[in-house]
């Protein structure tokens, strides 16, 4: 079973960044690589659900003509839109996936610290809405804590697993570590070097 909202709604009942996202350098730095990791320096659109706070999101606005997010806790959502007020193509929701996944088409959808809070049904049904919602070109990147996390029905490495069996796609950058999981694939397969011509 998938996490339920209020879990989302109590954390953020208690603090307004209860991962610690701004203090802690492990989550700085896995910001970085994050981007980092990303093979284009913009991206017509972007989607990420769970975004929290927006610390990943005010790091992906200036990436991008139109940036959506989405959480399903109403704090994180208040938060998140302060945090971007001053991107005016940025828009924050609050919404429950996989059932309200939204009807636009993106270059990239960013899964970052997300998906093992979903059940497999759920995950699957989060992966066939983000494959129909891709462009031609379109790019998915996942990040995930490899920890298990106590209430969770998912590991980073179940996560990781199921999303390039069911993506069906090129995995064109990898980056493991003992902290964390960081992939990103992309329907076209086209590195950066290829993408400028150099091979």
């Amino acid at each position: 079973m998938s996490v339920a909202t209020p879990y989302f709604d109590q954390l953020f009942a208690e603090n307004d960044d209860p991962w610690a996202f701004r203090q802690r350098w492990y989550e700085r730095r896995k910001r970085a690589l994050t981007l980092a990791v990303l093979t284009r320096p913009r991206y017509a659109a972007i989607f990420e659900p769970g975004c929290a706070n927006g610390e990943l999101s005010f790091e992906l606005a200036p990436r991008c003509d139109r940036l959506l997010c989405c959480d399903t806790a109403a704090a994180a959502v208040s938060l998140a839109r302060s945090r971007l007020l001053g991107f005016p193509h940025a828009e924050v929701q609050q919404s429950r996936l996989p059932e309200q996944w939204p009807t636009e088409r993106f270059e990239l959808i960013v899964l970052s610290e997300l998906c093992y809070y979903l059940d497999a049904d759920d995950l699957g049904r989060v992966i066939d809405r983000a494959l129909a919602s891709l462009t031609d070109d379109g790019q998915l990147l996942a990040c995930h804590w490899r920890v298990p996390i106590e209430g969770c029905p998912q590991t980073a490495e179940q996560v990781h697993a199921l999303l390039h069996e069911r993506l069906a796609m090129p995995r064109i950058a990898s980056y493991h570590e003992q902290d964390f999981l960081l992939d990103l694939w992309c329907r076209d397969g086209t590195s950066v070097a290829r993408h400028e011509g150099l091979r």
